[in-house]
C-alpha cells in the first residue's frame, strides 16, 4: 500500500546493477576522496556517509534517451550512471568531431573506430592500438590533449548530486583510470533562491542571467551573486542588492575620477604614518581576497576586496586631515 492508501503491484523485471560498495572498489574510492579538495567539511561528511551506505545501483532502463548497454541492447544506461566520465570525453571531443557539434561527415573519427583498444591508449596509458585505422597523428593528439587537461582539478556541482552522480564519478574514475588521473576536487553548492523564495517559473519568481544583465549590468549581477552566500546552504540572490550595487559602483568610479582630477586635494612627497598604515591595509585586502577567491568564498571576497578596502580608504582619508592623501598611493 502506498502512503496515499492505493494498492501497488510490484513487478519483477530484468535489471542490471553496478556493484558500488564492493569492498576493494570502495577502498579505492575512499582513497581518492581522502586526497580530494572539497572546500567544506560538510561536503566531505556527506561524501563519507554516501560511501558508507551506497551499494548495488540499478543502472538500466528500457526507454528514454541514453546509451545502450553494449552487451544487452534492449536496455539503456540510466542517466546518473551514464554521465560520470564525460569530463574525460570533453578533452578529446573536438578531435573526434572536428569542431562540429553533431559529428557529421566532417568528423575526423568515426564512432566505430573508437574501439576499446583506442580508448585504453588515450585514457589509460595502454599500448598503441596497431590495428586502429585512425591516423597516428590524430591518436597521439587525442592522448596529448587528455594528458594535458587531466586529472581535473575542480568539478562544480549541486549538493543534491553528492549521494549519487558525484560519488559514481569517483567510483568510475578509480575503476577505469590510473591513480594519477583521479579527480582532485569538487566544489558543491546549494540551490539559488530569488529574494528569499525558491525560484519557480510557475509562480513567476524566476530570473535568468541574461535578464539580470540587461536590467542591472553584468557587474551588478556579479556583485549580487557574490553576496548571495557561500558554502552548501542555498544562496539568496537579492534584487535590491544588485540595484544598490549599481549606485555603489557608480559612486566609487565618480569619486575616483573627481579626486584624481583635483590637484589641490592630493599631496606628493615622503610617506607619512597614515600612508604606511593604508598601504598595509591594501596588502591585507589583496592577500585575504585572493585567499577567499581560491577557496571559492565569494561573499568573503566581496567583503575583503570591496567593503573592507573602502573602509580602510575612508579611515585613511580621515587620518590625513587637511594635509591631503598621497597621490601615488591612492
Amino acid at each position: 500500500m502506498s502512503r496515499s492508501g492505493d494498492e501497488c503491484v510490484v513487478a519483477l523485471t530484468d535489471q542490471w546493477y553496478i556493484t558500488y560498495g564492493e569492498e576493494e572498489w570502495r577502498k579505492t574510492a575512499e582513497e581518492c576522496l581522502s586526497e580530494m579538495k572539497l572546500y567544506h567539511d560538510e561536503t566531505r561528511n556527506v561524501f563519507d556517509h554516501t560511501l558508507s551506505w551506497l551499494n548495488k545501483w540499478g543502472c538500466s532502463r528500457s526507454f528514454g534517451l541514453g546509451t545502450r548497454i553494449p552487451f544487452d541492447e534492449q536496455f539503456l544506461v540510466e542517466s546518473l550512471s551514464d554521465s560520470t566520465l564525460y569530463m574525460a570525453y570533453y578533452t578529446i571531443a573536438h578531435m573526434l568531431q572536428n569542431g562540429e557539434m553533431y559529428g557529421r561527415d566532417t568528423s575526423l573519427v568515426k564512432p566505430e573506430q573508437m574501439t576499446d583498444e583506442v580508448w585504453n591508449y588515450v585514457f589509460c596509458d595502454g599500448p598503441y592500438p596497431k590495428s586502429s585505422t585512425i591516423s597516428e597523428s590524430v591518436l597521439n593528439k587525442m592522448k596529448q590533449e587528455f594528458s594535458y587537461w587531466y586529472p581535473f582539478d575542480l568539478r562544480v556541482s549541486g549538493k543534491d548530486l553528492i549521494q549519487n552522480h558525484l560519488t559514481f564519478t569517483i567510483y568510475n574514475h578509480t575503476a577505469l583510470l590510473p591513480k594519477h588521473q583521479w579527480p582532485r576536487g569538487f566544489r558543491c553548492n546549494g540551490h539559488i533562491m530569488l529574494d528569499t523564495e525558491k525560484m519557480s517559473k510557475s509562480t513567476g519568481n524566476f530570473k535568468t542571467l541574461r535578464q539580470s544583465i540587461e536590467e542591472v549590468s553584468a557587474d551588478a549581477t556579479r556583485f549580487a551573486l557574490a553576496d548571495a552566500g557561500d558554502g552548501m546552504d542555498d544562496a539568496n540572490f537579492v534584487s535590491d542588492t544588485s540595484t544598490t550595487a549599481i549606485k555603489r559602483l557608480t559612486n566609487e568610479i565618480s569619486w575616483m575620477e573627481d579626486i584624481l582630477e583635483s590637484e589641490s586635494s592630493l599631496r606628493s612627497g615622503p610617506s607619512t604614518y597614515a600612508d604606511r598604515v593604508f598601504l598595509n591595509e591594501i596588502n591585507i585586502a589583496v592577500t585575504e581576497t585572493e585567499k577567499n577567491f581560491n577557496e571559492y568564498m565569494f561573499r568573503g571576497a566581496l567583503k575583503t576586496g570591496f567593503y573592507d578596502l573602502q573602509a580602510a580608504r575612508d579611515e585613511y582619508r580621515f587620518s590625513c586631515g587637511t594635509g591631503g592623501m598621497n597621490r601615488a598611493l591612492l
